[in-house]
């Protein structure tokens, strides 16, 4: 029997009438960068995993892949409209449909990736425009412009935050001063409660929904603070300030055993802390100012987180139980993490994309290529799906066989 892996849990999977019942979520079926999968290789060959399919034409952005039903979605911004983008398994383009204007001020493109349940998905534009759509035929169901209707505004780099679904509801972050963090109803999208939480900016963040004894909760990063709230009523329960140079706390934070990690780059690190029996306060029980991961987040595997830093650029392992660093490595520039069958898939700002073992005693490359196809900047999170890894680069989704 293959070792028991202790996996962080982002969230629970909750018990729900089959799989198809089941929002898609960024970063794997839990939203940690955790991907059930076996039978995958556990080295490549010399020039990288096999090619399956590149699909090109996005246009240009930066969000991930999901996988639902037979199908690939992600999003693209071709002139200035977002589309959302449909593609069958092997590679094959169903549809495409508009659902509004796209970022073109700064790091042109979409950001968020969509998620999908049933026959809808759910989209943030870099604008702020939330839409519910009917992914078969285009047909919007519903959307709340957050900057408009609830007095949010856009940030520098514009809104970042895939939304989370919770039965019928949706939570979001407008960062308005009244309506800093709201849930919605996903049929609808009338307001179901709304949090003034400090009352700050929004700052990239996809939020994190877990159960802690029984209670659901939902943590975020606003600007300058990590946000910890009561999932039914929006209630703050507690906050702590975390400020950075410009406000990006991108990475969804981690929970695991009544424990929370959070962290955010330009050297401001990760803290971890102990929640009390409620969820209504917290004490920090370490601290890292090198776990400083700006955008590509984190997996914890096995007692051990693994990532790479922003102003400490190198890739490292930290004990969860106290931070302790059990190595660093330069070997590959700074960039995403997610982990699968042993392994953890590296995909660096520069195009490099390593296969590297989950061991804390050291990182331990077993196999890598480069990203040629695709445009602009290696940002997107990988997705792996039934032994095929999914990465977007700008204009291109390149499928690659792993099992």
């Amino acid at each position: 029997m293959r070792k028991m892996i202790w996996l962080i849990a982002a969230g629970i999977i909750y018990s729900l009438s089959g799989e198809a019942q089941e929002p898609t979520r960024w970063r794997g079926p839990q939203g940690n960068g955790i991907y059930f999968e076996s039978g995958l290789l556990q080295r490549w060959p010399s020039e990288g995993p096999e090619i399956f399919w590149v699909f090109e034409g996005l246009g240009k952005g930066h969000s991930s892949a999901v996988v639902r039903d037979g199908y690939v979605f992600t999003t693209g911004m071709v002139d200035s409209s977002g589309y959302l983008f449909k593609i069958k398994l092997s590679g094959e383009l169903v549809n495409k449909f508009p659902y509004g204007p796209e970022f073109a001020e700064s790091y042109y493109g979409t950001r968020s990736t969509p998620v999908i349940l049933g026959d809808t998905a759910y989209i943030c534009s870099a604008y702020g425009d939330l839409v519910c759509m009917d992914h078969n035929t285009g047909k919007k169901i519903w959307n709340v412009d957050m900057p408009k209707d609830l007095g949010g505004k856009v940030i520098t780099w514009g809104y970042n935050e895939t939304v989370v679904i919770d039965g019928d509801v949706v939570y979001c972050t407008p960062g308005g001063p009244r309506n800093n963090i709201v849930a919605l109803n996903r049929h609808n999208g009338e307001v179901i409660w709304t949090s003034r939480g400090m009352g700050e900016l929004s700052a990239y963040c996809s939020p994190l929904l877990f159960v802690h004894n029984g209670r659901k909760l939902l943590a975020t990063h606003t600007a300058s603070h990590f946000l910890c709230l009561d999932a039914g009523s929006g209630e703050l329960l507690w906050s702590y300030s975390h400020p950075n140079q410009y406000s990006v706390h991108a990475n969804t934070p981690i929970y695991w055993n009544g424990e929370l990690l959070f962290f955010s780059g330009y050297g401001q690190g990760a803290v971890r802390i102990q929640l009390d029996a409620e969820g209504k306060s917290a004490s920090v029980d370490w601290k890292s100012e090198v776990f400083d991961s700006r955008i590509g987040g984190a997996v914890l595997v096995n007692g051990y987180l693994y990532g790479s830093g922003d102003f400490s650029r190198s890739w490292k392992c930290l004990d969860w139980n106290n931070g302790e660093i059990k190595y660093e490595s330069s070997e590959l520039a700074k960039g995403t993490v997610i982990y699968a069958d042993g392994m953890l898939y590296c995909y660096s700002e520069r195009g490099e994309l390593a296969l590297a073992g989950a061991n804390p005693e050291k990182f331990e490359i077993k196999g890598m290529t480069k990203v040629t196809k695709g445009s602009e900047q290696h940002w997107s999170h990988p997705v792996i799906h039934d032994g095929i890894l999914y990465v977007r680069h700008g204009n291109a989704l390149i499928a690659y066989k792993v099992r």
